[in-house]
């Protein structure tokens, strides 16, 4: 299949803004509360998934351990789109800062999320890495954040001179400021490695990853018939809200079942999936395999996460002006659309 750069920075920025939509829904429907709850269970499971096995994807083998680790989220950061800064005081103490306009938060997104949330993440992640690591004297602390009105994530990993207890791993001290910047000593990728189809990949499966953990554990804190009530109203609000961005990234058209049916395949040819677009007299059928989107997963965990993901397309294909009937039927190698003209 022939790159489709353009399909693919679409998908990781369809995903990124399902993430947020479901994080502001999480937020407003169950509360403070809950939103950290989940932000700690998703981040955690990142961290699990992704933290030790992208050292040496990224050339951070035997460096010093506080170092290692703020360099390491300035690189895995930077490569999903998110812009965050080093700076480096010894081999004990290091920096990062995020820089604005947030990934996590984008837009106006950052004035609903609860700070909550925000802790849930530095818990899931950042005072774990110590453990992580086997380095009982390594700990985060965070001086700014971005909920309350400060100068954004910041803070800086730093090796004690003694094992840490569970509640000294994650510390705050908002009176405290980052060293000046120095861009001459941000780290970068190894050399020949990281180059535009590697780079778009890894930020559309940066922001994929998150709906595949996000929706898992969303369903281990609410249950899954309450996780999936609003996983799937989320998920067809961003379609609906999302649908004219993506359709101009891919050179989609507003018109009937055919030219949804096209739509979605070029969409799904930015998540590497083969698809063949059947027309019929009054619709279209697609015919969908590989899904990237579930790859991996089996049972009851695949089947939550394509109700979810398919609810994305469903509103995507209801933004349009001509109103649609979407179906789609689920099976072992794939997915099969059949969309055609409303009669309502």
């Amino acid at each position: 299949m022939a790159l489709n750069i353009p399909a693919i920075e679409a998908q990781a920025e369809l995903h990124h803004q399902y993430l947020l939509g479901l994080e502001l829904m999480v937020a407003t429907r169950e509360g403070p509360e809950i939103v950290g709850n989940w932000m700690f269970r998703l981040f955690r499971r990142q961290h699990e998934d992704k933290f030790l096995s992208s050292f040496r994807k990224l050339g951070l083998d035997g460096l010093p351990d506080a170092v290692a680790c703020a360099k390491y989220h300035v690189l895995s950061n930077g490569v999903g789109g998110v812009a965050v800064e080093y700076m480096e005081e010894s081999d004990t103490k290091a920096w990062v800062r995020f820089r604005y306009p947030r990934w996590m938060y984008d837009g106006a997104v950052i004035c609903g999320v609860p700070v909550e949330a925000s802790r849930g993440v530095l818990r899931g992640w950042y005072g774990q890495n110590g453990v992580s690591l086997g380095n009982p004297r390594l700990g985060f602390v965070c001086v700014s954040e971005d909920m309350t009105g400060q100068f954004g994530l910041c803070g800086y990993f730093r090796e004690y001179d003694h094992d840490l207890t569970e509640d000294e791993r994650l510390v705050f001290a908002p009176d405290e400021r980052p060293p000046p910047f120095d861009p001459a000593k941000q780290p970068e990728p190894p050399p020949g490695e990281w180059n535009a189809e590697r780079l778009a990949k890894a930020n559309r499966n940066y922001a994929v990853e998150y709906i595949r953990n996000g929706v898992r554990e969303l369903v281990n804190v609410l249950g899954r018939e309450r996780a999936l009530e609003l996983c799937h109203l989320a998920a067809r609000l961003t379609g609906l809200q999302h649908y004219r961005h993506m359709a101009e990234a891919v050179g989609g058209r507003d018109g009937g079942p055919e030219e949804a049916a096209g739509f979605l395949a070029a969409m799904f040819a930015g998540m590497g999936d083969e698809c063949r677009v059947d027309p019929f007299d009054d619709g279209a059928i697609l015919h969908q395999t590989g899904l990237r989107i579930v790859r991996g997963l089996e049972g009851a965990e695949r089947d939550t996460l394509l109700s979810c993901w398919i609810e994305i397309w469903r509103g995507a294909v209801h933004s349009q002006r001509m109103f649609m009937d979407v179906d789609c039927t689920v099976s072992e190698t794939g997915l099969v659309w059949k969309i055609t003209g409303s009669s309502r």
